[in-house]
This record gives C-alpha cells, structure tokens and sequence, in this order.
C-alpha cells in the first residue's frame, strides 16, 4: 500500500508540475478550436427582466447549480496567517453580486439618461491566468473552452481571484477538503464561479441561463460564429464589442450601443457611491490587462509548478485512499 500511494504521488505531482508550465501559446494549442464553444450577450436585447422579480437567468443559474453550493461547518474560525474569513452564508438570497451562491446577476447602470442592463459571470478566457496560477493546480478547462474550478481539490487561496482580471471566483469559508487537510495552516475555504455548465455543453445542450433567458439575449454557439455574429451585429447598429480582446481574449462577447468605457464609469461611480468594496461587482474596463503577460506572473507561475504539484499529488493521494477505504467498507 505504502508503495502503491508513494507511486501515485510522484505520478500526479509530475502531470500537475508539468502541465502549470503550459506556455500561453502551449495552452492554447491545447484548445481544440473545433470544439471551442464561446457567448454572445447583446445589451440592445437584455432589459434585466424588469417584470419578474428574478432576472430569468439568475433563478436559471441557481436552480441549476444549487445542489454544489457550499455549506460551511461551523463554526467558521480564521486561519493562519489570516485573521479573518469570508462567508455569504447568511447572504444566499443575494442577487445583486457574485458570490458562492450566485454564479451570474444583472448589474443595471445608467448611461446618459439610458438604464443598461448587464449580465455578468466568468468570461472564460482564452488563456486563463486563475488556471495558469493557482498554486493548487485544481481549475481546469473542458474541451468546450469553460473554465472550471474543482471543488474537491480547491484549497480556496483565492489566487485565482488575484490574477483574474475581473476578480470573478468567490469563496466561502468553512468548506473544502483544506479542513481535513490543513485546517489551520492554509486554505480558506473553495472558490465558486459559474462552470459555463461545462456538462451540458459536453452533450450538445444549451446553458441554462441560455435556455432561459426570454429576450434571446445570451447566445452560446461555435466561438468562431459567435465572433461573426457579434461583429456583424456590431457592425449593424453602430456599438461596441467588448471580450475579443480584453483581459487577452475571452470566450464571451458583449455588444453594447454605448461605449464600455462609459459603462465602467458608471459601475465604479455606483459602487463607490454605495461604499462596496467586497469582491462580486467586476468592472468593465476596455483597459483590462492580459495577466498573463506580466512577467512578474510568469515567474510566480514558474515558481508554484513544483508546489502545485505536490499539492495536487497529495490531494489525489487523499482522494484514492479515500475511494480504496470506501470500497473495503462496502
């Protein structure tokens, strides 16, 4: 047994090790752009659905994913060095914000006069930096191009929300295998964010928020006819693209009559005004950064491989002596 596990371990730490120092060229290579699934979301079309009390696709979102929300033991304590935690435990019911239990929501501005109304989830990029650095090794990208992060690996460092570009992944304290692994020494918890319901795109079905939406407003398709769509659109009423180029390159167009870097103002002018400084609300920057670019991130990516893969060695150790035991017990 004891050279059965040792095997594994050094197995699995190579593979994790290895695969972190995918290059950004390397990574994408990786991308079959056959399969590649991308998003088009047109705020000519979405009116937040002002007649209901949840917009369509939040409650889709939710109803969908419910079931991997987290629940924290309690109670929940800090953990070093850390002095403090994140929990939106007792803030299930939010809606307005990213949080554990809320994967997208419609952020409404106004532009000149114009109410806009703004879905907002995980871009998935085309090269994301949250998979390329954490330290962990536990996001990974499906065939499809989305981005997801495991659950049951996740030590909720909260890198991947670092170097992300719009801060997306959120965490919830009080949750994860860290508590049987290190429960005072690291973690924190496990990162949630929206999956690009990575398991129904793998059947050929449509997202949920998709499917729900009652204005056609989000459209998820072959990214290559996506882009075709979006700018031909574009094109069509004179608007704005945002997603191509930002942050690297996303898997998600936006198309907008108004100018995004209006639209920013008028997100960071609200949240400043209503004094939110917790993580959830992502600007919209048509400036945003490619993280991945940044050679300091570069060297901290070379830096965790060989962390990364210990980690995740350990954790798919832990994970197979849990599975061997189970199978003893039935």
């Amino acid at each position: 047994m004891i050279d059965k596990s040792r095997r594994r371990f050094f197995k699995h730490a190579g593979l994790a090790s290895t695969a972190l120092l995918l290059t950004p060229k390397g990574a994408k290579a990786a991308q079959d752009p056959n399969a590649r699934i991308g998003s088009f979301i047109d705020l000519t079309k979405c009116d937040g659905c002002k007649d209901r009390e949840i917009p369509a696709c939040v409650k889709a979102c939710k109803d969908k994913n419910h079931t991997k929300y987290p629940e924290p033991k309690l109670p929940l304590k800090p953990y070093w060095p850390r002095k403090e935690y994140e929990d939106w435990s007792n803030e299930r019911d939010r809606i307005d914000r990213l949080t554990p239990y809320n994967w997208t929501f419609v952020e409404k501005v106004t532009v000149d006069g114009e109410d806009i109304f703004i879905p907002r989830r995980c871009m998935h990029c085309d090269n994301p930096s949250c998979l390329n650095l954490c330290p962990f090794g536990t996001i990974g990208k499906s065939e499809t191009g989305a981005v997801y992060i495991d659950p049951d690996f996740c030590m909720g460092g909260a890198k991947c929300r670092e170097v992300c570009p719009w801060n997306i992944p959120q965490r919830q304290a009080g949750t994860g295998i860290y508590l049987k692994l290190t429960p005072k020494l690291a973690g924190g918890g496990v990162m949630y964010k929206c999956d690009g319901c990575a398991d129904l795109q793998a059947i050929g079905e449509k997202p949920a928020c998709q499917s729900a939406c009652p204005k056609d407003a989000i459209v998820f398709g072959s990214f290559e006819e996506i882009k075709k769509i979006a700018k031909a659109k574009a094109k069509e009423v004179g608007g704005y693209l945002y997603g191509l180029d930002e942050g690297g390159g996303t898997g998600t167009v936006y198309l907008s009559k108004v100018p995004f870097e209006k639209i920013n103002s008028a997100i960071l002018k609200d949240k400043k005004d209503k004094g939110d400084k917790r993580p959830g609300r992502p600007h919209m920057s048509p400036d945003t950064p490619d993280n991945m670019e940044d050679a300091t991130n570069w060297m901290m990516a070379s830096l965790i491989a060989p962390v990364a893969g210990v980690a995740a060695a350990a954790l798919s150790v832990y994970k197979s002596t849990k599975g061997d035991k189970n199978e003893k017990d039935n």
